[in-house]
């Protein structure tokens, strides 16, 4: 029986448990550009980010610009423009990758899964009927059939465009 590998070098650095240090939603002074840390819109109040290790295609991260922990830190402004933000990565997510559902939601505390407990951050995940596959429930694996930086140069142009 021929043995068979699925390849998936990027994934390395999460199976190692090395993270960035500080926080990847406002890292002080960093060198990187936007395409490198995933960034695919910014402004004053909100951040959007493809998560480096994606449940699944076209995962994104949601965050105010301002460093908290905490849903009930949120101003009302910083809700809105989440809330108006995550509504318009909907409308770009349906436009180009064409899912049959999202999971959409904020995981708070280490506890409740948060990679990143000290900033809030809303998840959106575009999911598909019958993404769930074998090697999930095997071995907790998931193929993730875009490259990241394919996928980041596809919605760029789109996030553009938006104003808030």
């Amino acid at each position: 029986m021929e043995r068979k590998i699925l390849w998936a070098p990027w994934r390395g650095e999460y199976v190692s448990g090395k993270k960035e240090p500080g926080c990847i939603f406002c890292p002080p002074n960093s060198p990187l550009p936007d395409e490198e840390r995933l960034i695919l819109y910014k402004d004053e109040k909100v951040l959007v980010i493809m998560n480096k290790f994606p449940y699944n295609t076209g995962h994104l991260l949601i965050a105010p610009r301002r460093h908290i922990a905490d849903l009930e830190a949120l101003t009302e402004e910083e809700l809105l423009n989440i809330m108006k933000m995550s509504q318009e990565a909907v409308k770009i997510l349906k436009k180009v990758l064409k899912p049959d559902g999202f999971n959409i939601g904020f995981n708070i505390g280490k506890v409740a899964g948060a990679g990143y407990p000290d900033h809030i951050h809303l998840q959106l995940v575009p999911r598909w009927e019958g993404d769930i596959n074998f090697l999930a429930v095997l071995d907790e694996v998931r193929v993730i059939s875009q490259h990241l930086k394919t996928l980041y140069r596809e919605l760029f142009p789109h996030f553009q465009s938006i104003k808030l």
